[in-house]
C-alpha cells in the first residue's frame, strides 16, 4: 500500500517519530488555539484570555516533549505532521472561517482535546512495546489534563456575569446574522407570493401553471431579497455580521417560504392541491409568529394575530383577483 499513498500508519512509526508527531502537533493547536483568542479578542476579550492560556499550555507540553526528544534522540526532530500519518486525527480549519460563533468555537477547542486525548489512548493499546506504550500514555494524560487546564483557565477569566454577558453578545450576533433576515425573507416569501399564487390558482384551475408561476415567484423573490439585504449594509457599523450570510438567509428563507405553498400544486387535483396549498400555508403563518416569539421576543398571540392578518388580506386579495 505504501507504493500508492507517501502516508505512513502509526503503526509504522518508530518512538522518535512518535515523539516528533506529538511536537508537531502541540505546535499546531497552539496556534490554532492564538487564531482562536485573535479572533475573540474585539468582541469577546475574556474568553480571549482563556484561549491564549491554553495555546501557553500547548507551548508548555511541546518544550517538555522537545527535551524528552533531546535526551532520548538527539536534538534533529524528525519532520511528521498529522497529514503525513493515515488514520491520524486530522483538524477541520475552522479557524479559518469569519464570524465562527462563540459557541461553536467552545465546542471544537473541547473536540480538539478530546480527539487527541482519545487518540493516543487507543494507539498504546495498539502497541506491546512498555516504551512506546508509556510514552502513548502519557501523552494521553497530557491531552486530559488540557481538558482541566481549560476549565481552571475559564475560571479564572470568567466569571458567571461575564460568561452570561459574552453568550448574550453571541445570541444577539446569531440573531442579527441570521434570524432577522431568515425571519424578513420568510415572511416576505411566505406573504408576498400568496397573491400571484392563488390569483393564478383560481384563475386558470390548472395545477401545473400555478405550480410554475409559484417556482417563478419564489425564486425571483428569493433572489431579489437576497442581493437587497446583501448590498443595503456591509455589517461593519451596524454590527449585522457578514453580508454574504445575511443574503443567503434572508434569499434562501424566501424561497423557501414560497415554495412551501407553491410545491403542493405538483398534485393534479387542483382542489386538493389548494386544500393542501392552504394547511401550509397556516403552517408557515404560525411558525413565523413562534419564531418572532422565540427570537424576537415579540409576545405570541400579538406576533401571531399580525402575521395571520397579514397572510389573510393577501390571499383573500389573491383569491378575488383569481376569481374575477
Amino acid at each position: 500500500m505504501r507504493f500508492f499513498t507517501q502516508r505512513r500508519h502509526f503503526r509504522d512509526l518508530s518512538e522518535q517519530e512518535v515523539l516528533a508527531l506529538a511536537i508537531s502537533s502541540e505546535e499546531d493547536d497552539a496556534r490554532i488555539y492564538r487564531s482562536y483568542a485573535e479572533n475573540l479578542r474585539a468582541e469577546f476579550p475574556d474568553t480571549a484570555k482563556v484561549f491564549d492560556g491554553m495555546a501557553a499550555e500547548e507551548d508548555t507540553h511541546r518544550k517538555a516533549l522537545i527535551a524528552l526528544h533531546r535526551k532520548r534522540f538527539g536534538n534533529v526532530i524528525p519532520l511528521i505532521r498529522r497529514e503525513h500519518v493515515a488514520g491520524y486525527y486530522a483538524r477541520r480549519p475552522v479557524w479559518l472561517v469569519e464570524n465562527l460563533g462563540l459557541d461553536r468555537i467552545r465546542d471544537e477547542a473541547e473536540a480538539m482535546e478530546r480527539q487527541a486525548e482519545h487518540f493516543y489512548l487507543q494507539a498504546a493499546k495498539r502497541t506491546s512495546d512498555a516504551d512506546t506504550r508509556k510514552l502513548l500514555g502519557d501523552l494521553a494524560a497530557a491531552e486530559a489534563g488540557h481538558q482541566h487546564s481549560a476549565a481552571r483557565l475559564e475560571q479564572t477569566h470568567l466569571d458567571d456575569a461575564t460568561r452570561e454577558g459574552e453568550d448574550h453578545q453571541a445570541k444577539r450576533q446569531f440573531i442579527l446574522t441570521w434570524v432577522q433576515p431568515g425571519l424578513a425573507g420568510l415572511m416576505d416569501g411566505s406573504v408576498s407570493t400568496l397573491a400571484p399564487i392563488f390569483a393564478t390558482a383560481f384563475a386558470t384551475q390548472d395545477t401545473w401553471t400555478t405550480f410554475l408561476v409559484g417556482l417563478a415567484a419564489s425564486v425571483g423573490a428569493g433572489i431579489s431579497m437576497g442581493f437587497t439585504e446583501a448590498a443595503s449594509d456591509d455589517g461593519e457599523l451596524s454590527g449585522r455580521g457578514s453580508p454574504i450570510k445575511r443574503g443567503f438567509a434572508s434569499g434562501i428563507m424566501t424561497t423557501v417560504g414560497g415554495l412551501g405553498h407553491a410545491l403542493p400544486y405538483l398534485i393534479p387535483d387542483f382542489w386538493t392541491a389548494t386544500v393542501t396549498a392552504f394547511v401550509v400555508v397556516f403552517i408557515e403563518l404560525w411558525a413565523i409568529a413562534w419564531i418572532q416569539n422565540r427570537y424576537m421576543d415579540t409576545p405570541f398571540f400579538r406576533a401571531a394575530f399580525q402575521v395571520v392578518l397579514g397572510g389573510a388580506l393577501v390571499f383573500a386579495a389573491g383569491v378575488l383577483i383569481g376569481s374575477g
